[in-house]
């Protein structure tokens, strides 16, 4: 039998802040690795197929994120455990975990890609998606769903690998595959003509690429987080605990894309051009997010490792020097965005109306992307330590709940897009400041005391 080691990253000791920042900077590459699957196919189709394919690549995202909503909760469950247990050196129970989580991963995966399949015209419908794109977006959104279990297997994956405080060589599975996916959407769309089917097709088979040589490390890994066939098993206790933790994330991620289902359709009842334009501005405001959203994923594995080895004090210096990165480097690329919006724009469309629409909406919302900081960080901070349920409840009565209220009242007030557009930042403000009250007034020795005679 292979022997199996703890020696990854033990962010238990050491210096704070390079423990955070050398875990997140390969998060941060490999997340842009990430987004560039999506965005690469809107630059393509937006400048090699034209405005209405791009509307129905761009158009599909709150869709996509809320059929994985649920999938990236048993992610992040699964690294918040397996992270405890590696803090608290509990191998047996560490590989009991990464196999619960992997079986599962596989089980859901192939259930979600179903239901993305098959109810992909009604989500569209139900979107208010002008009839121009329908047709492309049903066919794009269709073949991406096939896709789905490749792009899941990879995150559950990664996030085995980041519980040990190893976010290197998911980047560098992540690099190669996001290579291929640029050199198969330019192939299928320049060269075979194939349009959004192309894009589609070359993303999943990226998708599949990553998810493959990932498994194929950790079937073949020495370390303590490997896996192996014999012991593929969902373990009942491991599994409760994994759903605990991360089912509200993944639940509260869902219900909000599902949400901003409601909020695309506010946007495309003002016609093809502000939907492309709204779909540029997702687009870049998923890359803006990403060094926010590296080093929330971050404080959570170093919370979860050191609320496992019991370090109730070495968390609150966690959090006080992720925030004080975080906020500094949101700060700058709201500078930049702001500068740069023009051209960003254009590099995905140059028609006028759409260029029109995506620096309006880029611009006016960038400004307010500090605020995410907050609610981002603390949310991680907290699952970390197994509190899911606060930064669920928050961010569904900010982002859904208070958000749609937002929209429905301030669309029968005024016409004004301006308004409607800003329906993402006004939930953004309201989580921010619930999170930072309910993490004031909490008590973080008492939410470890408790994590550790659970876990006994």
């Amino acid at each position: 039998m292979r022997s199996k080691k703890i020696t990854v990253s033990d962010m238990t000791e050491g210096t704070i802040w390079k423990h955070l920042v050398y875990f997140a900077l390969p998060l941060f590459i490999g997340n842009i690795f990430q987004q560039l699957y999506n965005t690469v196919d809107s630059v393509v189709v937006g400048n090699f197929v034209g405005s209405d394919a791009l509307g129905a690549v761009t158009s599909t995202i709150p869709i996509v994120i809320t059929l994985i909503g649920l999938f990236i909760g048993l992610t992040m469950g699964a690294s918040v455990i397996i992270s405890q247990f590696f803090g608290a050196k509990d191998i047996k129970n560490l590989r009991k975990a990464t196999h619960t989580a992997v079986l599962s991963a596989v089980i859901l995966s192939f259930i979600i890609a179903l239901i993305g399949y098959f109810s992909t015209p009604f989500l569209l419908r139900m979107m208010n998606t002008p009839e121009s794109v329908m047709k492309e977006g049903i066919i794009y959104l269709q073949i991406f769903s096939l896709g789905l279990p490749g792009l899941m297997l990879y995150n559950m994956g990664s996030a085995i690998l980041r519980a040990v405080g190893d976010s290197k060589r998911p980047l560098y599975f992540l690099i190669l595959s996001s290579v291929l996916n640029i050199i198969l959407d330019l192939l299928f769309v320049i060269y075979f003509k194939s349009g959004v089917a192309g894009v589609a097709y070359a993303t999943i088979i990226s998708q599949f690429v990553s998810g493959a040589i990932i498994f194929y490390i950790l079937f073949n890994s020495h370390e303590c987080h490997s896996l192996s066939f014999s012991e593929m098993k969902i373990h009942v206790k491991i599994l409760k605990k994994i759903i605990a933790v991360g089912m509200p994330a993944g639940l509260q991620m869902a219900l909000t894309s599902f949400s901003n289902i409601f909020v695309q359709a506010y946007i495309n009842s003002y016609g093809a051009a502000s939907t492309a334009g709204w779909g540029i501005y997702a687009r870049v405001d998923a890359f803006v997010i990403l060094p926010i959203q590296s080093m929330a994923m971050a404080i959570t594995t170093f919370v979860g490792q050191n609320a496992g080895a019991s370090k109730p004090e070495r968390i609150k210096k966690g959090l006080r020097d992720c925030m004080i990165i975080s906020i500094s480097i949101s700060l700058i690329i709201v500078g930049i965005l702001y500068i740069s919006a023009p051209f960003i724009v254009s590099l995905f469309n140059r028609e006028a109306q759409v260029l029109y629409y995506g620096v309006l909406f880029l611009r006016l919302n960038s400004i307010f992307d500090p605020f995410n900081v907050t609610n981002q960080i603390h949310a991680g901070a907290l699952r970390g330590v197994g509190d899911a349920k606060t930064p669920m409840i928050i961010m569904l009565f900010s982002f859904v709940i208070f958000r749609q209220i937002y929209l429905f009242i301030i669309s029968r007030l005024t016409s004004s897009i301006y308004f409607i557009a800003i329906g993402y930042p006004v939930g953004w403000i309201l989580c921010s400041t619930l999170m930072l009250i309910h993490v004031k007034l909490s008590g973080w020795e008492k939410k470890i005391s408790v994590l550790k005679l659970k876990n006994k």
